[in-house]
């Protein structure tokens, strides 16, 4: 009988259970540390399935690594019997590799390891130490681990550095040729902004506005035109394809591309011509769109505004391009409400910033305030998004074939994850709307409304986000669950994500009628694949970074009491959330003393036995911080008497 076999990436959990998806299950196939074979978490591996245990799950076992993921490790140096070990950083990597070469290092160093051999499953690699990067809890160090167990760097190879140079020196007769182009339609006499946030260096987008004869206004929405100078296949193509994306830590950028064309060549900065890919619509004042067109521009921005600036001419009634701004807040509005309307999900949480000393060290942790300029411009970025992937759909259908383009897609939510939110909810007190585990926009719009200003607020917004799907790129079109969309792709952001920068060469291609050939739509749902592997990555390591400052923030105010929310409750401890820092910690159930508390999972509450009093999910409390664990990112809370 032959034998089922599978490849795709496995997922280790825990202290080493893998988990590894089947086409058409709903559920992973298990495998046991003991069948992992010489896999690592995020490896693509072939898989051979064993059949199903007594729960009817696939059960399988690894029968060889195709591609390992990780190139080193990172994590803490710790002397064991048998010598020095690294202590992976990433919880995800079950293996402890023994040090080959540990001479001049003690407990507490981050090291860099790359495994050398590994001779058996049952035993841990060799590994030899390729760099120190210094104490373990040191901001610096710190960021370096996060930066290096992601698979990022700041540094570019220097092949990509000399490309980059010599567009630098080139850029004028780069900028002749463009100009060149017939297809390329000069913009530079419109009235043309950024507005973007106060320290930001690089302008991926800019609006232009100008008022037509026929009391319409043409709005145009331009994108950095990073194609134009980053060319398929060439090295910086090639780098930028490995990133993936760009990572926004709490002290630093780490860019997809080299400076020179982030912050200058690409860069929509003021009082520069500047190279643009563009949407240009032609709107009445209720927000209808009479005509489109797209394509590659010239453009001229006149003012560089911060969110704050803009913010503040429209409060006062008073600036530069007010009336510019005002009748584009007015069509933003009405492009949000239209979404909204049409199910789009209000998914807005506090986005968590840190005020830094010359050392990094935190001194100051806040949530960062949305203005209305912001929602502003993230409308019309949505706007270019959707229509681009629509019109790239009408021209396809026109020629009775399939789009050939990369999209933005969100699948439905999975209806067991709706079923349990459900449930959840409920025992908080709120009811979703939901059919058989089928929910719409709107319900999910009508409970976050319901939820705003309340102590469990941001709760039940990552309680809701995360019964979602994921959003990812795809050439395989489904729409976009969470924006209510039917056509959605990235545009706006070529310098900081590499899909955009796909975009982009895709809309120039079917503006040139030129053909896409099957194999080139099987390599871009590969690239596909790959980006969203990258940000998922990104996105990781922002966490981290996060969480990091998060508990040095709190590890100088230890003694001290807060306002927190109770954010989970298990049978070992609650999870809290400091209402100011959002750093999460744990009140253990062996340290409440006053009573013997029991956890009542299905009511998602504890229950003292004497005193019948109850702590339930969502409940705002008072709490002192006992221990701050920077290195392993752990608070621990007391609750105090209420």
């Amino acid at each position: 009988m032959a034998t089922t076999t599978h490849e795709g990436i496995i997922m280790i959990r825990g202290k080493g259970t893998g988990f590894f998806a089947l086409p058409d299950e709903e559920e992973d196939a298990v495998i046991e540390r003991e069948a992992l074979g010489f896999a690592l978490d995020g490896d693509l591996v072939e898989v051979e399935l064993l059949g199903k245990n007594s729960e009817g799950r696939h059960m399988a076992k690894v029968t060889r690594v195709i591609k390992p993921k990780h190139d080193e490790l990172i994590g803490l140096a710790l002397k064991k019997a048998d010598g020095w070990h690294l202590i992976p950083d990433n919880k995800r990597i079950h293996v402890r590799p023994l040090l080959t070469n540990a001479t001049d290092i003690h407990e507490g160093m981050k090291i860099v390891v790359k495994v050398t051999s590994w001779k058996s499953p049952e035993e841990d690699p060799a590994g030899e130490i390729t760099e120190v990067l210094g104490p373990a809890g040191d901001h610096e160090t710190e960021m370096q681990a996060i930066i290096r167990g992601g698979g990022f760097s700041k540094n570019f190879p220097e092949p990509v550095q000399e490309a980059a140079q010599k567009l630098y020196e080139t850029k004028d007769q780069i900028f002749k040729d463009a100009e060149q182009d017939p297809k390329r339609r000069d913009m530079r006499s419109a009235t043309t902004m950024t507005i973007d946030p106060a320290d930001a260096k690089d302008f991926d987008d800019a609006i232009s506005f100008d008022t037509l004869p026929n009391g319409n206004f043409q709005i145009g929405i331009h994108i950095a035109d990073v194609s134009h100078y980053v060319r398929e296949n060439e090295v910086i193509d090639v780098e930028a394809r490995e990133r993936g994306t760009s990572i926004y830590l709490v002290d630093r950028v780490i860019p997809m591309l080299p400076e020179v064309l982030s912050n200058d060549l690409c860069s929509l900065r003021p009082n520069e011509d500047r190279l643009a890919f563009s949407a240009v619509f032609e709107m009445t004042a209720d927000g209808h769109i009479e005509q489109e067109w797209y394509g590659q521009t010239i453009i001229h921005s006149d003012k560089r505004f911060s969110y704050e600036d803009a913010q503040e001419v429209l409060d006062k009634q008073a600036g530069v391009h007010l009336d510019e701004l005002n009748t584009l807040m007015s069509i933003g509005r009405i492009l949000r409400r239209k979404r909204y309307t049409n199910g789009a999900i209000a998914f807005e949480q506090p986005e968590v910033k840190f005020e830094l000393d010359e050392t990094g060290k935190p001194i100051r942790a806040y949530t960062k305030v949305r203005t209305e300029t912001m929602l502003m411009i993230e409308d019309f970025m949505l706007l270019a998004n959707r229509k681009v992937s629509e019109h790239i759909y009408a021209l396809a259908k026109a020629k009775g074939r399939d789009a050939a383009f990369v999209y933005r897609i969100h699948d439905l939510p999975d209806p067991d994850k709706i079923e349990e939110l459900a449930i959840f909810l409920r025992a908080l007190g709120y009811d979703l709307e939901t059919q058989k585990g089928i929910v719409s926009g709107k319900s999910l719009n009508k409970l976050l409304k319901e939820v705003t200003g309340v102590p469990e607020e941001n709760l039940i917004k990552t309680a809701t986000i995360r019964s979602m799907a994921k959003a990812v790129y795809s050439t395989k079109n489904i729409g976009h669950f969470g924006l209510a969309f039917k056509h959605y792709t990235h545009f706006t952001s070529p310098i900081r994500r590499y899909p955009d920068l796909m975009v982009h060469r895709l809309l120039r291609r079917n503006i040139d009628h030129s053909p896409i050939s099957g194999k080139e739509i099987a390599k871009y749902e590969k690239l596909s694949i790959q980006s969203s592997e990258r940000e998922m990555t990104a996105v990781r390591a922002e966490r981290d970074s996060i969480k990091f400052k998060q508990v040095e923030y709190m590890a100088d105010r230890v003694g001290q009491e807060f306002n927190a929310t109770i954010t989970g409750v298990t049978d070992w401890g609650i999870y809290v959330e400091d209402v100011e820092s959002k750093a999460e910690g744990m009140i253990r159930l062996a340290s409440l003393k006053t009573d013997f508390f029991e956890h009542q999972a299905s009511k998602y509450r504890i229950k003292g036995q004497r005193t019948g009093k109850i702590y339930t999910l969502g409940d705002s409390i008072r709490v002192k911080l006992t221990r701050a664990d920077i290195q392993n990112r752990e608070l621990d809370f007391e609750l105090l008497s209420s």
